[in-house]
């Protein structure tokens, strides 16, 4: 575990923070070079990007408040704000996604482009830059796994002294295949959106298998916040392919 990456004494440049930066940058090169070549104007990924950024730390930080520190929140509203490890305190992806898809549908619609067709050319990024990210949360010694006696384990030290599933980078793995795939497959995509609704589809199934491995604390039953939340993806990506579907046979684009 590295939290910090490089100390300077009165600067330090943490693993999560800087992770999230090359996720960033990475993410703008992929989508401003196929916005080049589906002929849309590149200057506008920047705006688009931070957008998304910025509304996904948001309503990540709001998403963990509401399910871990209501209380203290209620009692000291400032802590919606604290900062260490390099990032808010506290983040849950589904969140940030949720402001984020919500913020975008917003921004394009104003701007007059497709949210289909911009959610294709962002989904392969989304999977890119959660990949990296991930890699983050291992340095930072958060989003640990379950305790096991299995040989891919890894101790984390400000944690506690057992081995545990280093889930993070089995998220982080997955989901370079998951870009891999959906990159593939985007010039040969049969309707606008199938790339994004095959992203809702391969996030939700592999998020409701790894939080088998996860250390959670929250539960709905026998499922954790994030299965839920899983499933509910699921539901709602087959939803949207088969209405996507339909009405691309039928009435076309």
């Amino acid at each position: 575990m590295h939290p910090v990456l490089i100390d300077l004494g009165t600067v330090k440049i943490y693993s999560w923070g800087f992770m999230l930066a090359v996720a960033v940058l990475v993410a703008i090169v992929g989508i401003s070079k196929i916005f080049k070549e589906e002929g849309y104007d590149p200057e506008k990924v920047l705006d688009m990007v931070i957008i998304l950024v910025v509304t996904g730390l948001l309503g990540s930080r709001l998403a963990y408040v509401a399910l871990y520190e209501w209380g203290d929140f209620l009692v000291h509203p400032g802590i919606f704000f604290g900062l260490t490890g390099g990032g808010f305190s506290g983040l849950v992806w589904y969140g940030g996604f949720t402001a984020s898809v919500v913020a975008f549908v917003i921004y394009v619609r104003q701007q007059g482009y497709s949210f289909w067709k911009m959610a294709d050319i962002f989904s392969p990024f989304l999977a890119l830059a959660y990949a990296v990210v991930r890699i983050g949360c291992f340095l930072n010694g958060c989003c640990y796994g379950k305790v096991s006696e299995s040989a891919c384990t890894v101790v984390f030290p400000f944690v506690d002294g057992l081995s545990r599933y280093p889930t993070q980078l089995y998220s982080s793995a997955i989901n370079f295949v998951l870009f891999a795939v959906l990159l593939w497959y985007y010039p040969r995509r049969k309707f606008s959106g199938q790339i994004f609704i095959y992203y809702l589809l391969g996030y939700s199934v592999y998020r409701f298998i790894i939080e088998i491995f996860r250390e959670n604390w929250v539960f709905y039953g026998s499922f954790s916040v994030s299965q839920v939340y899983s499933l509910v993806l699921l539901a709602v990506g087959m939803g949207l392919y088969f209405w996507r579907r339909f009405t691309v046979e039928r009435l076309g684009e």
